[in-house]
């Protein structure tokens, strides 16, 4: 199965499980009268969005090069990603602030025990889903997929404070504090991951390098060819999630064309094997002074 039809299969899914647990959350927290588990049902409903994303954005990114797009169309999905940061980071300020603000409410109803139900259901499927759409995002290695299944786990999170609310309620109606404080902590850990998602998309989309550890193991499979004699001006560039790389090759002076060609074809493909997000290396080729 190539790539493409592997993101889709699996967000397909996602979109799916996403709309089952929305609709079983919706009618449990409204039929128990927990306006805890209606809220944690919107929110799994807004999950749905990055679904729909990747779905309209994968067609684009794993488009071939182009002679408008000589170098292919992996940025689009740096871009699909941000939006995804964007959209976590939104509904975690929506949690946070919904939490705070209503932290202060009293809760007269009286929840209904079949409630817990729903959060249970979504902490255990949602995490499911993180798993499987992660093993994805790695084997496809898609930024945009794999922040897709922080976001699911981010759901899964999201539901445990729910979960303790629901619980400690019909146990005791005062600690529904408990949902508040936990609502608040949740948020602040999704915050901080869409930060991250964000800025590590924005530095591939303006050709941010590789880091100097990456730089170094390049370094070493590029002497250990003996024919090498030395190498400068390494340069690279992230596009999407893979790597474009070019470099300065000295070899004998006295070495034929033939000959020096074929040392630059080995490194080239030593370096390629080595990481499989290296998919074109550009070597010039200099006799040694």
């Amino acid at each position: 199965m190539n790539n493409k039809k592997e993101i889709m299969k699996i967000t397909i899914w996602g979109l799916v499980l996403n709309v089952f647990i929305s609709i079983i959350k919706f009618i449990l927290g409204f039929l128990g009268n927990s306006q805890a588990v209606v809220a944690d049902a919107a929110h799994s409903f807004s999950d749905t969005s990055t679904d729909i994303v990747i779905l309209l954005g994968v067609k684009y990114w794993t488009a071939p090069p182009d002679d408008n797009h000589p170098f292919g169309h992996q940025k689009i999905e740096s871009f699909v990603t941000i939006i995804i940061g964007i959209i976590l980071l939104s509904a975690a300020c929506g949690i946070g602030y919904h939490a705070i603000m209503t932290i202060n409410e009293s809760h007269a109803e009286q929840i209904k025990l079949f409630t817990i139900i729903g959060p249970i259901i979504s902490i255990i499927f949602k995490e499911l889903l993180f798993c499987k759409t992660y093993q994805v995002g790695v084997r496809t290695n898609s930024s945009s997929v794999k922040a897709n299944a922080w976001h699911h786990r981010t759901d899964a999170l999201s539901s445990i404070p729910v979960l303790v609310a629901v619980a400690a309620s019909l146990v005791n109606p005062k600690l529904i504090i408990l949902d508040h404080i936990g609502a608040i902590i949740v948020a602040a850990f999704i915050i901080k991951l869409a930060v991250e998602i964000i800025y590590k998309n924005i530095s591939e989309l303006v050709d941010t390098g590789i880091s100097s550890e990456e730089i170094q193991n390049i370094s070493k499979l590029i002497n250990s060819n003996a024919d090498v004699k030395g190498f400068h001006k390494i340069r690279t560039r992230k596009l999407g999630n893979s790597i474009y790389l070019d470099l300065h090759l000295e070899v004998d002076g006295n070495l034929s064309v033939s000959k020096g060609h074929e040392v630059s074809e080995e490194v080239k493909s030593t370096l390629l094997k080595s990481n499989p997000r290296i998919i074109d290396i550009m070597v010039h080729l200099e006799p040694k002074e």
